[in-house]
């Protein structure tokens, strides 16, 4: 979720039972030190640290392997030495997948959890096969736990995957249309009204990290049709690491609460679960209900 998956969204997730997880991208080690410091003060319960691309930190890897119970690799193919860092500072280490070649490589690397992402998944999609479809060979193979990403947004649908045999999920998008989100007011309320079939993957917000490598990302269909309506030039502006940027058009940074400018014309990444989530709810309240799945097959 980047950078609208804040410390307080993050501390949120962690205090109502699930792993509240953050982003590294762009800190320095020392910096991530410090804000996994004061949340570890915040909460006793599980917390995450998730770096993306190739080109990572290993300084930050450490320290975030120092104070979190889980750190977390994506959109890079799986590394021992990266892994055997997380290990040296007590953590466990994770990778997210798209790929039955990615997750036996990410078992190999020795990863103690594999994500597996299914095309449904919003923000930044890695491999090209849907969730059930992947996630089956992925659990037939490895032994460590697999969780399910993707399309998950309602009790019914995380149910599922744990029948399938997932240790777990991972969520993004319900999470978006959290209280304690950062997202812009407006793109939660964007994730509130969208329906079935009002998301796509795309390469319309290629300006970004991520996209640097592979522009192929899950969007609402709006923000592109929004964005592509506009003049050449600046969407708005954003806060990126206390500092004020301009935006131009197609940049990849999610609309955060204090984004100013066109909001609907930004990269709204959200997944197909959009069609089930219709209420903007504190964290604790969407955990806790979708716990009672476990105890009510009728929901």
């Amino acid at each position: 979720m980047g950078s609208v998956s804040t410390p307080e969204l993050a501390i949120a997730v962690a205090e109502a039972g699930g792993v509240g997880s953050i982003t590294a991208l762009g800190m320095a080690a020392g910096d991530l030190d410090k804000m996994l410091t004061v949340m570890t003060e915040r909460t006793a319960g599980a917390l995450a640290v998730n770096f993306l691309t190739e080109e990572i930190d290993q300084d930050a890897v450490a320290a975030a392997a120092n104070r979190v119970r889980i750190v977390d690799f994506f959109w890079a193919y799986p590394r021992p030495s990266l892994v055997d860092i997380v290990h040296s500072g007590g953590a466990l280490a994770c990778w997210q997948i798209g790929s039955l070649d990615e997750a036996l490589a990410a078992a190999d690397a020795g990863c103690d959890i594999v994500v597996t992402q299914g095309i449904e998944a919003g923000g930044h999609v890695r491999g090209s096969t849907p969730l059930m479809r992947l996630l089956e060979p992925v659990l037939a193979r490895l032994e460590v736990p697999v969780l399910a990403a993707g399309g998950i947004g309602d009790r019914r649908s995380f149910r599922d995957v744990l029948e399938a045999g997932a240790a777990g999920a991972r969520i993004g998008t319900r999470f978006l249309a959290a209280v304690e989100s950062g997202a812009h007011p407006a793109y939660k309320q964007a994730v509130v009204d969208a329906g079935a079939d009002s998301t796509e993957i795309t390469d319309a917000f290629a300006v970004c990290p991520l996209c640097a490598t592979v522009p192929r990302a899950r969007v609402l269909r709006s923000c592109i049709h929004a964005m592509r309506d506009l003049p050449e030039g600046e969407v708005g502006e954003s806060t990126v690491g206390g500092q004020r940027i301009a935006m131009p058009k197609g940049h990849g940074l999610p609309p955060g609460a204090a984004a100013t400018g066109h909001i609907e014309a930004m990269a709204m990444y959200a997944g197909e679960s959009v069609a089930a989530i219709d209420t903007i709810e504190p964290v604790a309240d969407i955990i806790g209900s979708w716990c009672e799945t476990t105890t009510d097959s009728s929901s």
